[in-house]
């Protein structure tokens, strides 16, 4: 990958990224109010709400955050699986957008209650939210921005032998 190339896939995982973490920073904000909200109006905003971020946001963003990423571990000196940081940031992105894939099935149920206008307040409050499993996905993708940012030492045994080899050809 050239280096103007490489820039512009990494400028934009980036942008990514970021953009993810901030989005769902908005949607703990949502999904504070959720569980927290005793108005039955903004109970269900903030459930219509809480379904277009994860649809047309957060998901997006996600699996773009996660394939740009791929993509530039593969055309990169790092590698995907030479240095432990990097797998792991690249696990851990793949987790973080598993659990949100299938927790975006109880987001769009609990937002199709609120669109529909036979719902009750009284049937929005027993739903609560979702704050676990976002506060839980926020925690993740900080922790994968800390690896990013600081790049623990520690090359894979994959690393090591690739390593090795660099050397006896050099």
């Amino acid at each position: 990958m050239s280096a103007g190339l490489r820039k512009f896939v990494l400028a934009t995982h980036l942008t990514l990224s970021i953009g993810w973490i901030g989005a769902v920073a908005a949607y703990i904000a949502l999904d504070v109010a959720a569980a927290t909200s005793q108005d039955g109006v903004a109970l269900r905003a903030a459930y219509l709400a809480m379904g277009l971020i994860v649809a047309y946001v957060i998901v997006p963003l996600a699996v773009a955050a996660l394939l740009t990423g791929l993509v530039v571990s593969l055309g990169t000196k790092w590698g995907l699986f030479r240095h432990w940081w990097v797998l792991i940031s690249f696990l851990l992105t793949l987790f973080a957008t598993a659990v949100l894939l299938i927790e975006t099935r109880t987001i769009s149920a609990y937002a199709a209650m609120a669109a529909d206008p036979t719902t009750t307040s009284a049937d929005l409050h027993p739903l609560g939210g979702t704050l676990l499993h976002s506060v839980g996905g926020l925690l993740v993708l900080l922790v994968i921005a800390w690896l990013n940012v600081y790049k623990p030492r520690g090359l894979t045994r994959y690393g090591w032998r690739k390593l090795q080899e660099e050397r006896r050809a050099a």
